[in-house]
């Protein structure tokens, strides 16, 4: 990917990930991406497992418009089982970039993590709907 340019500066102890024209859901995307940036990344990869599973949901900040309350201190939340399937594939990728670096896989932390509108493409036939395409980028820190 020539001429991409990364929301922040890539060091030595950093490693990175991209996803581009994923099929998922922004609105989907940005709240995981909310929900596990700053966290380790072993942490990040078993919330995301969990809510694969069925077994965590991911609390919802902006998209709340008639969307039920959940167990616990969580208000609103869903789960959104194929974007998580997705980031958790762009995760491991990072994590893998990182291990080739020959960073330490215990200390990685998610420095940043954003998800971007893609290109909407058409669908034909009678209703000629818009497919929905997300960019995600991952970015790791090693940290001692």
């Amino acid at each position: 990917m020539a001429g991409y340019k990364y929301s922040s500066e890539l060091k030595e102890n950093m490693s990175k990930a991209v996803g581009t024209g994923l099929p998922i859901s922004s609105k989907h995307s940005r709240e995981i991406c909310a929900k596990i940036r700053g966290l380790k990344i072993n942490t990040a990869k078993k919330f995301l497992a969990d809510v694969i599973s069925l077994d965590a949901a991911v609390p919802y900040k902006r998209y709340i418009k008639e969307m039920p309350h959940r167990k616990g201190p969580m208000a609103a939340g869903r789960f959104p089982v194929k974007a998580s399937k997705h980031i958790l594939d762009i995760l491991k990728s990072a994590e893998a970039n990182a291990q080739f670096k020959g960073l330490s896989i215990k200390n990685l932390l998610i420095k940043h993590i954003s998800a971007q509108k893609g290109s909407k493409t058409i669908r034909y036939g009678r209703r000629q709907n818009k497919a929905k395409r997300t960019h995600i980028e991952v970015i790791l820190e090693e940290k001692k």
